[in-house]
């Protein structure tokens, strides 16, 4: 059935065909149509389907990379946080220090007014002045 009407259509094709009646160039560019149309498809189909898959592995390499770039931003976020933090606490450490300090320096001007008035006193004991020592002959 199919055949008849592609004869039908087509025309009589002597090589598809014995008793038919020979016309080369029609024949010949129908059949050259025919088997085009099917390498075209054929052709068409795979070029597709290739790029159907490299579509979907685009897609799936986009996706990918949103998510690379959502972790990328949390992780920035994460490190700015971080960074406050240790900002903070170095201002703290740097406050600590220099209150330190003042307390160091405190502590050293005591203990030089208290070296000072040891050396005082035993100098005043050991080496009495001349109004004491006039008395005592």
């Amino acid at each position: 059935m199919w055949q008849n009407l592609l004869l039908y259509i087509w025309g009589c094709i002597p090589e598809l065909s014995k008793d038919c009646q020979d016309m080369t160039n029609v024949s010949s560019t129908y059949l050259g149509i025919a088997v085009g149309a099917i390498i075209g498809g054929i052709i068409s189909w795979w070029i597709y389907y290739r790029q159907m898959k490299t579509t979907e592995k685009q897609d799936l390499t986009l996706i990918h990379i949103k998510e690379l770039n959502e972790r990328h931003d949390r992780i920035l976020k994460r490190l700015e946080q971080s960074d406050r933090r240790h900002d903070s606490t170095l201002k703290a450490i740097l406050e600590l220090n220099k209150k330190v300090e003042h307390i160091i320096e405190r502590q050293d001007k005591l203990h030089k007014s208290i070296q000072t008035s040891r050396g005082s006193i035993y100098y005043n004991n050991n080496n009495p002045t001349t109004e004491t020592h006039d008395s005592e002959e």
